[in-house]
């Protein structure tokens, strides 16, 4: 947040370009001269330059007493606290908000240091007017605060000068500010209006500067109605924002301030990438129209290919029926032109929807309309009509709005919604939607406590979704589909023994092995894969976006696919019961004897866990050690249990069944034919669905899959840190010897606590630094590459491509 431009008196002063205004001209095609502001002149939040108003300039212009005016209300309308020592380059403000930091610091560098406030008084130093460099510590005594909320959109203090005189000043927003202008004496007021649409096609949020002259006996009268409002125990904010409204107007209009919001490093290319992946982004900002417009075509959010619907009540029809004063009627003529531009916009929509193909379209609506247009009677007009666009913008929304916007939405087209926000105005909003998300930052952080997930910049979405949340969307997919399918493949082998046996209530495993079996046996794989699986490389994540649809769309847990799950489970469950059931048949221990009902049931019980386990090798993507250890050693720990468990007389088998069981059947043939012949003829359908399924009908992760195998990448890309700086298609080469990589990529885990891992799993040293272990992970990379690829192999320090 910066003080970039301001309107005193009708007239423009700052001479700085934005970034909107050169985004905006790159769009038309035209140039554009930038003006660099003096270093002298710029401070934290104020980046403006006017030799006009600087450095004392003011008392020249045609009307320096409402110069001074604006820079008085500048110092004294806020509820700024200061800290540190009493001089202009040392003190610190403590603000509410960035805005009122950046308009402090504007009077600060005009001559109006605001140093020192007590709970009754201000203290300013001005710079005194008769001569010029001499200083003046002036008190201000505050009376009153009538302070901001998102209803009343302004703020006003109450103040006394040193010499009795009593001033009402008043800042908010425009359509606030107007509406309690004093009918004369605003000579300037279009004048303004039009300065404030300037100002908003730049991308700069503005606030309006009003003040009043009081007369002592109205203000105590209208005093004991405030103090009354002020201790009412019920409705009291209510009766308070009543009483404002009684001495909040007949305002003068000093002029304008425009703020410039400058846009976090990698907003435009991660919206890009967001909507390539299927995601649909919608604004909704307390901004000006023209201020969102232009924020929006800066973010690649709109262009100029797409056909835009714009609902805004700033029309000549509606402000001539707002000068005539009559609220009813006002109201009546917003909620008829609502109608009419939803409706019309809705028909256009729907006729360009079915002539012209892939043309794009975009909305865009101002608070006032669009409490109209979330009306009952309206409400379904406007959702199809959003639900129709690629891209919406909702400006000069209050908190309210935007949650309604939200629920809209999330409860009325049943879509998944993710709010993101930085400030306590996004609160609401981030807590209606399913997922909320919180921008630490500048803004406080509120938005980060009611929200999810936290992020440090908005460019983190990116990783947040298309790495994060995709993998975790497939990983428990995967994880929810295996526990359903172990588990009916476990109770059907006991439900064909009960056909078996005619419903005799005889069991076929011993309790302590099913207690185990979700436990011990098959507990620890299903954990790693929903940790570790990953079917593409996190750059291949980046750089397809477009593989994001398939949790849109729902591929991976859909009826269809458990259907699958539950076919694979009937045919094994067929065969891990009857192989086992005909070997007992015909099977005959070393003593010549027939085997048994319980070497039955261990003989199948042991192919059951041999089987689920060596199940996850066709369902995973990405095997680690971790995978190896997990299932093998889960069937390792079967074995151990069981020549426990039987070896001896255990308390825990009070019958003798399973005892020395495991050693009668491992002394036969059968049961090594058994664990061998048995999960390979289970798993024979499941090879043949996932070789069938890659070849003719494959998955777009499967094609991706294809060409990293084709171009050698390295699969375990645990230990590369990506800067998420770069760009998606500049992400896709891997930094070589001399590389550079970013030392911060704003996630948990590029901290020294983790290198000792991620140097373990590469088999480098141990370094100080996490970025360190990437480029070593890189440079082994390459050299291993180089090795397979002979004279082929690029140079070292040659960037390739994946």
């Amino acid at each position: 947040m910066e003080f970039f431009k301001c309107s005193i008196g009708g007239v423009i002063y700052g001479k700085g370009v934005t970034e909107i205004e050169k985004a905006a001209a790159r769009r038309n095609g035209t140039g554009i001269e930038e003006m660099e502001s003096p270093a002298e002149s710029h401070e934290k939040y104020f980046n403006f330059d006017d030799d006009r108003l600087m450095r004392g300039a003011w008392r020249n212009e045609p009307n320096p007493e409402l110069c001074k005016e604006f820079f008085r209300c500048l110092a004294v309308c806020h509820t700024v606290l200061p800290e540190g020592d009493e001089l202009p380059e040392k003190i610190v403000y403590q603000a509410a908000s960035p805005d009122e930091a950046a308009l402090v610091t504007a009077a600060k560098m005009f001559g109006f240091f605001f140093f020192r406030r007590t709970p009754t008084s201000i203290r300013v130093r001005e710079s005194h007017v008769e001569k010029i460099g001499r200083m003046q510590d002036v008190e201000y005594e505050i009376l009153n605060v009538l302070e901001f909320n998102s209803t009343r959109k302004r703020q006003s203090v109450i103040c006394r000068y040193p010499n009795g005189r009593l001033v009402l000043y008043c800042k908010g927003a425009d359509s606030v500010i107007y509406e309690r202008l004093m009918e004369r004496h605003n000579p300037f007021k279009d004048t303004n209006r039009d300065h404030l649409e300037y100002f908003g096609a730049a991308g700069l949020r503005t606030l309006c500067l009003a003040y009043r002259d009081l007369d002592i006996n109205a203000y105590e009268m209208w005093n004991e109605k405030f103090v009354q409002a002020k201790s009412a125990l019920r409705d009291r904010e209510k009766k308070l924002d009543e009483v404002a409204e009684l001495i909040e107007k007949d305002l003068i209009l000093i002029g304008s301030t425009a703020i410039e919001d400058k846009l976090q490093e990698g907003v435009p290319v991660c919206i890009e990438t967001l909507a390539k992946g299927g995601i649909k982004i919608w604004v909704l900002t307390g901004d000006k129209l023209e201020t969102a417009i232009n924020i929006a075509y800066a973010c690649s959010l709109m262009n100029n290919g797409m056909k835009q619907f714009i609902i805004n009540s700033d029309t000549k029809e509606i402000r001539d029926v707002e000068d005539r004063g009559d609220a009813l009627e006002t109201a009546q003529v917003i909620e008829r032109y609502v109608a009419e531009r939803l409706n019309e916009s809705l028909r256009q929509a729907v006729e360009s929807e079915q002539t012209q193909t892939g043309l794009e379209l975009a909305l865009v609506i101002d608070g006032r309309c669009l409490m109209y247009a979330l009306d009952p009677e309206l409400r379904g007009t406007l959702l199809k009509l959003s639900v129709m666009c690629k891209a919406v913008v909702c400006c000069r929304v209050s908190p309210l709005q935007k949650a309604q916007v939200t629920s809209m939405i999330k409860d009325g087209a049943k879509k998944i919604t993710l709010s993101i926000g930085d400030g306590a105005n996004d609160v609401s909003m981030i807590q209606a939607a399913h997922i909320g998300v919180g921008i630490s930052g500048l803004e406080g952080m509120q938005a980060v406590m009611a929200s999810d997930f936290a992020i440090a910049q908005f460019r983190f979405l990116t990783d947040l979704l298309l790495v994060h949340g995709r993998l975790s969307y497939l990983r428990i997919s995967k994880v929810v589909a295996y526990f359903f399918y172990k588990n009916l493949m476990f109770t059907l082998t006991q439900f064909w023994f009960n056909l078996y046996t005619g419903f005799s209530g005889q069991r076929f495993y011993d309790d302590w092995f099913q207690s185990l079996y979700n436990v011990v046996f098959t507990a620890l794989p299903v954990i790693i894969v929903g940790i570790f699986d990953k079917d593409v490389s996190i750059t291949n994540s980046r750089k397809y976006p477009q593989l994001y649809k398939a949790g849109i769309e729902n591929i991976f847990f859909r009826w269809r696919i458990l259907i699958i799950w539950a076919i694979s489970a009937v045919y094994q469950s067929v065969i891990l019961f009857f192989f086992p059931i005909k070997a007992i048949e015909e099977g005959k221990n070393s003593s010549g004897r027939m085997l048994g009902l319980w070497d039955a049931g261990t003989m199948a019980f042991t192919c059951v866990v041999v089987t689920v386990n060596l199940r996850l090798f066709l369902a995973c993507n990405f095997i680690t050690r971790w995978h190896l250890i997990s299932i093998f050693g889960s069937i390792l720990a079967w074995f151990i249990f069981a020549f426990f468990y039987s070896g001896f007389r255990n308390p825990l088998d009070k019958q003798g069944n399973i005892y020395q069981v495991i050693f009668v059947i491992m002394g036969t043939w059968y049961f090594w034919y058994a664990i061998v012949l048995v999960p390979v003829a289970s798993l024979a359908l499941d090879f043949l669905h996932e070789g069938m399924r890659r070849w003719f009908a494959p998955y777009d992760y499967h094609i991706i899959q294809e060409e990293e195998k084709i171009k050698g990448v390295e699969r375990d890309e645990l230990l590369l840190v990506e800067s998420p700086r770069q760009a998606p298609e500049q992400s896709l080469e891997l930094t070589g010897l001399h590389g550079e990589m970013s030392k911060h990529t704003g996630y948990s885990f590029d901290s020294p606590c983790f290198d000792s891992f991620f140097a373990s799993q590469e088999g480098v040293s141990m370094s100080q630094r996490s970025y360190d272990i990437a480029r070593r992970a890189s440079m082994r990379v390459s050299r291993r590459q180089s090795s397979d690829l002979g004279s082929d192999s690029p140079p070292p320090g040659h960037n390739s491509l994946i």
